[in-house]
This record gives structure tokens, sequence and C-alpha cells, in this order.
């Protein structure tokens, strides 16, 4: 797969939505490719991976969720915002749980959407260049999203602080905390500290 690190790939087929993000990421030096529905963005996407997608939850033909299980969205190497309505937050969850990397409520800021755009940029970069993986018993169970919140969460910090340093919604930080604790078979956060303390860190 060939790397495109200038172009973002803007998935919806709401024209107004999709005009007002080309404007954006246009002035910021973006090149933009926009898709109307999600077979045609697969089909880009598995060729050239762009520096970042943004993909609406509700799509013509394949729904938002069905393109992130298409193009195994947590392995994939450019973060994946959903882009969500209000009333869309069950779904959202379900993306960010198939491998998205946060999702973005509309109406949105573009400040805060180009914000946090770049940060992810700069997570994905970060992460690609220094991949750390946890060892303990039931780790190979987690995604290296989930990874990396556990790392936060047993580093001591909050939704909130996690959010922060992972560049990620504290509510993305929630999802991803319930699925470790799942996973792990934890019934509260001093019970993730036992088992990841408490198995072969050290070895």
């Amino acid at each position: 797969m060939k790397a495109n690190a200038d172009a973002i790939y803007i998935v919806d087929d709401d024209a107004a939505v999709r005009d007002a993000l080309s404007v954006l990421f246009n002035m910021e030096g973006y090149i933009v490719e926009t898709f109307t529905d999600g077979d045609a963005f697969i089909q880009s996407a598995s060729k050239t991976v762009p520096a970042c997608v943004m993909l609406d939850v509700h799509m013509p033909g394949r729904s938002g969720i069905e393109i992130l299980k298409a193009l195994n969205a947590e392995n994939y190497p450019a973060p994946i915002f959903i882009i969500s309505g209000q009333g869309d937050i069950p779904m959202a969850v379900e993306a960010i749980r198939n491998g998205a990397f946060d999702f973005i409520e509309k109406p949105f800021s573009a400040d805060s959407v180009l914000e946090r755009v770049r940060d992810s940029i700069a997570t994905m970069k970060q992460r690609q260049s220094g991949e750390e993986t946890l060892s303990f018993q039931g780790a190979d169970l987690l995604t290296r999203r989930e990874q990396e919140v556990l790392k936060e969460i047993t580093g001591g910090a909050s939704n909130k602080e996690a959010g922060r340093s992972l560049n990620i919604s504290p509510r993305t930080v929630e999802v991803h905390r319930a699925r470790i604790m799942e996973k792990l078979g934890a019934r509260n956060a001093a019970d993730l500290v036992r088992i990841v303390l408490g198995h072969g860190t050290a070895g």
C-alpha cells in the first residue's frame, strides 16, 4: 500500500459536509479526496493510505461500521474519525470497537476538527515509530489501542488525562476501558493494575 501523507479522505453522502470539510482541509494545505459511498472509498483506501479519514456513520450501501470492518480499521495505518450526529452515540461507540480512532459530533467547529486531526496524525506517527507492547497474561487479547489506554490507566491517569495524552475523547477512553476490563476479567481499576503488574511485566 502506498502512503500519501498530504491526503485526507472524506466519506460522506452529504454534499454540505463534504464541501465544508474540503474547504477547511484545502486551506490547511491538504489534498482532499471525497467519496459519496463506501465501496469507492474502500477501493481507494486499500491502495493508498491517506494521512487521515473522515467517515460518516450513516452511508448509503455499506454503513460506516461495515466500512470499518471491511478495511480492518484496527490495523489501518491512518486514523479514521467517525462523523456522527448527536443521537448516534451508541453507533459511535460501536465504531470505536471496530477500530475507529475517535468520533466527531455534528455540528462541529472548524478549529476543533483541525486540531483533532493534526493531533491524531501526530499520534499515529509516534505509535508507528516506537511500538512498545505490554507483556502480561491476557495482553495478546488486547488491540494496540487498548494496550495504549491500559498503559495510561495503570499509570494512574483519569479518562480525561488518558484522552488528552492519546488525543482521543474521554468517552472514547471509556469505551476502550470497558472492553479491556471485559477481556481481562477485571472488576475495577485496582483489579486491572493487579493483573498488569502481577503478571510478567518485570520479566
